[in-house]
C-alpha cells in the first residue's frame, strides 16, 4: 500500500474514484467547449478550467492508483446540450451535479490534505463560469416567457372553446391557426412598442422577434393534434398534454439557466393554462346550446 493510501478506507477510495471520474469528464467537456466558443475571453476561461480539472484528476490518481477513462456519453451529452441550448444551460446543468462532489470533498478533508485546496479551486471555477455567462437568449427570456404564456393561455383556451363549438377537427385547426398566427403578430408588435417606450437595454426589434417566434412555435405544437386525429376530444386531450410538456420543458430550462424554482413556476403556469382551457370549453358548450347553431 502506498503512503497516500495508508489512512484511507474502502469508502474513501470510492469517493476519490467518483471525484476522479467527475474531473476527467469535466476536463474533456470544457476542453471541447473552449474550442467552439467564439468569445476569446470565455474560451480562455474554459481552457484554464479544463487544465485545472485535469490536474485535480491527477491528484486523485495518486491516491487511487487507477486510470479512469472519460464517460464519453456524459461528455457528449453536456457538450451538445451546451451547443444546442446555450452555454449557460449546459454549464449550469453540469454544476447541478457538483453538490455530490462537494459532499465527497467535505468527507475527505481530514484524511486527504489536497481535498481542501481542490474544493476551494472548484468554488473559484464556479464563480469564473458564472461571471462569463451572459448569453443573448437569456437576456430576452422575458420576451420568450411572454410569448409562451400568452400562446399557452389564449390558444389552449380558444381551442377548447372551438372544440365543443365546432366539433370538427379541420375547422378547429383552421380557426386555431388563424387565431394563433394573428395573435402572434399582435403580441410581437405590442412587445416592440413596450420595449421602445421603456428605453431599456433590450433591443425592441429583437424582443418582438423572440416573443413572436415563441408564440408561433407554441401555436403550431398546440394545433398539431387537430391535424392528426379525427376525434375533437382526443385532439383536445393531446393539445392539453402538449401544453403541459411545453410548460415543463421551458420551465426546466429557465430553472436551470436562471436558478428559478421549477416546481413553483411549472405549477403556476400549468394551473392557469388548464384552468382557462376548462373554462373556455364550458363557454363553448354554453354558447352552442344557447344559440343552437350547428356547423
Amino acid at each position: 500500500m502506498t503512503t497516500t493510501q495508508a489512512n484511507l478506507g474502502k469508502g474513501d477510495i470510492e469517493k476519490l474514484l467518483f471525484l476522479q471520474q467527475d474531473e476527467i469528464n469535466s476536463h474533456h467537456t470544457y476542453a471541447r467547449l473552449a474550442k467552439q466558443v467564439k468569445d476569446e475571453n470565455n474560451s480562455a476561461v474554459l481552457k484554464k478550467i479544463s487544465e485545472e480539472e485535469k490536474k485535480h484528476y491527477e491528484i486523485w490518481n495518486r491516491y487511487t492508483r487507477m486510470e479512469i477513462r472519460p464517460n464519453w456519453f456524459q461528455v457528449n451529452l453536456f457538450y451538445w446540450l451546451a451547443r444546442i441550448l446555450g452555454l449557460t444551460f449546459g454549464i449550469k446543468l453540469m454544476e447541478l451535479g457538483e453538490e455530490k462532489a462537494q459532499k465527497a470533498y467535505s468527507q475527505l478533508l481530514d484524511r486527504v490534505p489536497e481535498a481542501k485546496q481542490v474544493m476551494e479551486e472548484e468554488e473559484v471555477h464556479e464563480e469564473e463560469l458564472m461571471d462569463m455567462l451572459d448569453e443573448e437568449g437569456l437576456k430576452y427570456a422575458g420576451s420568450v416567457v411572454l410569448g409562451l404564456n400568452d400562446a399557452l393561455v389564449e390558444l389552449t383556451g380558444a381551442l377548447a372553446g372551438f372544440s365543443f363549438a365546432f366539433q370538427k377537427t379541420n375547422l378547429i385547426a383552421l380557426a386555431g391557426l388563424i387565431t394563433g398566427i394573428s395573435a402572434s403578430f399582435s403580441m410581437a408588435a405590442s412587445e416592440y412598442l413596450s420595449q421602445k417606450s421603456e428605453e431599456g437595454e433590450q433591443d425592441p426589434l429583437k424582443s418582438a422577434i423572440y416573443t413572436g417566434v415563441a408564440y408561433i412555435f407554441t401555436v403550431l405544437i398546440l394545433v398539431l393534434p387537430y391535424f392528426l386525429f379525427q376525434n375533437y376530444l382526443v385532439s383536445l386531450a393531446f393539445t392539453v398534454f402538449n401544453a403541459l410538456v411545453i410548460i415543463a420543458v421551458f420551465n426546466f430550462y429557465i430553472s436551470v439557466a436562471k436558478g428559478y424554482s421549477f416546481k413553483r413556476r411549472f405549477t403556476e403556469m400549468a394551473l392557469i393554462s388548464v384552468g382557462v382551457a376548462a373554462f373556455s370549453f364550458i363557454v363553448g358548450v354554453v354558447v352552442r346550446n344557447v344559440t343552437g347553431i350547428e356547423i
